[in-house]
């Protein structure tokens, strides 16, 4: 991919868990995984990359991701089944629907729709 100024480059975040968290991204967005060391794995999601830090602190987000999907109930039904929880139900807003869930280690993060 070709970096552009002002992009979203790489994204990281804590997991208190690196095989919890890579079950859950693998089952539920196909997302594919490189491992650096014990502590660290790279992600791709086929256009953005990113990582998962291990840590015993608790994990506190500053961000909230945003990723899309066409179909919601579908793919909160995959988050529930993959271990996840909804934090923020489905809820339509101008443009769209989204709902927000937390992954096992407690990141939280949206999909949304048109």
């Amino acid at each position: 991919m070709k970096q552009t100024n002002h992009q979203i480059d790489y994204i990281e975040f804590k997991s208190n868990d690196l095989t919890k968290t890579k079950a859950f991204y693998t089952e539920v967005f196909e997302w594919t995984f490189t491992d650096y060391g014990d502590g660290y794995t790279a992600f791709t999601d086929g256009s953005l990359d990113g990582g998962f830090e291990l840590s015993d602190e608790p994990v506190i987000n500053g961000a909230l991701i945003v990723l899309y999907h066409n179909d919601l109930p579908k793919l909160k039904n995959k988050v529930i089944n993959a271990g996840g929880k909804i934090s923020v139900d489905i809820f339509s807003f101008p443009g769209g629907q989204r709902f927000q869930f937390l992954d096992p280690s407690g990141n939280e993060l949206a999909v949304w729709s048109e």
